[in-house]
């Protein structure tokens, strides 16, 4: 015995049945997509392909400074970075993308436009008017002053998700943090393209910061922190050339 809906789709014009089952299959494809969203793992198969065009040199006394300029000048890996955060956060309801200052502007917005949701500036003070601002902060490369957000940007209960390259001791992230939930905001996640784990919870020996830590003693240890490519996948010395010159700022 045929279904009434099936009866009622015979009854339908070829132009009206084309249309639905076109329909039907795009829900098909879209199911399909969702089932394989968020699979990228850290240090997957496609961190390893990134992590090629993530080179580090000497810089300032830091022995491994990690230039995203590399994969910046790769359109498609670029773009597949793009794509691997934006299914990884497409269907887990946030209002907004922040980025921080200043790489973070440069990863944050096309993210936001393939999530289609507003991007957020969270910049050094005195940048920006009507601002609200995080008191200041710890880095490797030592203290810093807070950053900034305007107050109208991030509303009350807002889910908020903030992109940054690299993830170290942790300093900037619990600045931008502090600001979202200053303004009563949820940061859903803190993304980077690079973790570097030795700062995660290094053994006190070892005398490196320790980031658990301080998100414990900022009362913000509930907030994720994840990164696409950890240090164990870097390991692409660049070549320097011979007139090369370690002419930037001191950290």
């Amino acid at each position: 015995m045929l279904s009434l809906y099936f009866v009622s789709f015979l009854l339908l014009s070829r132009s009206t049945r084309r249309y639905q089952l076109n329909k039907y299959t795009s829900q098909l494809s879209s199911i399909t997509m969702s089932s394989e969203k968020n699979t990228y793992e850290q240090d997957g198969p496609e961190a390893l392909e990134i992590s090629q065009y993530l080179p580090y040199f000497p810089f300032k006394g830091i022995p491994r400074f990690y230039d995203i300029g590399g994969f910046l000048a790769n359109p498609e890996v670029f773009q597949k970075i793009v794509d691997i955060f934006a299914a990884r956060y497409a269907d887990i309801g946030i209002d907004s993308v922040a980025g921080l200052d200043a790489r973070g502007f440069i990863l944050g917005p096309p993210i936001a436009l393939a999530l289609k949701k507003p991007f957020i500036m969270m910049r050094k003070e005195g940048k920006m008017p009507n601002t609200v601002k995080s008191p200041s902060y710890e880095t490797e490369y030592g203290k810093r002053s807070g950053l900034a957000v305007q107050k109208n940007r991030i509303k009350k209960g807002d889910r908020v998700l903030i992109i940054d390259d690299l993830v170290a001791t942790g300093g900037t992230l619990s600045s931008a943090i502090q600001l979202v939930k200053m303004l009563e905001g949820t940061v859903v996640e803190c993304a980077c393209v690079v973790e570097l784990k030795m700062f995660i919870d290094p053994p006190a020996e070892t005398g490196l910061p320790s980031r658990t830590n301080m998100f414990k003693d900022l009362d913000i240890n509930d907030v994720p922190v994840w990164g696409l490519v950890s240090e164990d996948l870097l390991n692409n010395e660049a070549v320097l050339a011979k007139d090369y010159v370690d002419d930037g700022e001191e950290h």
